[in-house]
């Protein structure tokens, strides 16, 4: 089961759409409310009865969660790489930083 921030369907698909067919019935929190209700153990055909949408219109929504978990999973991998770099230069700097006061220290020492 896809965790909550990566289960959002794809707003940019649903302002196209939206444009094409005028307002949309539900917002990304109450699709993703509709799909895990499915996962929990509905039948598709009541789900769809439940919420008044085509069976097609379900398959959809859970299609385009499921690329979305892909591309989230994708930007969270980049997003760990990047943050492993960054610890990596700070401790570096850190490091540096802490060599140039131990040797200010030392060089000041021997002028007083």
């Amino acid at each position: 089961m896809p965790s909550d921030h990566s289960s959002t369907v794809s707003t940019e698909h649903f302002a196209r759409t939206e444009a094409v067919m005028g307002k949309r019935k539900f917002d990304d929190n109450q699709i993703t409310g509709i799909l895990k209700e499915h996962q929990a153990g509905v039948t598709v055909a009541d789900v769809c009865h439940r919420y008044g949408i085509s069976e097609p219109t379900f398959y959809r929504w859970q299609s385009l969660q499921s690329g979305n978990v892909g591309l989230h999973a994708k930007r969270l991998r980049a997003l760990e790489e990047e943050n492993q770099k960054l610890k990596r230069l700070l401790a570096e700097s850190m490091l540096s930083a802490a060599t140039l006061s131990e040797m200010l220290a030392k060089t000041s020492k021997g002028r007083h």
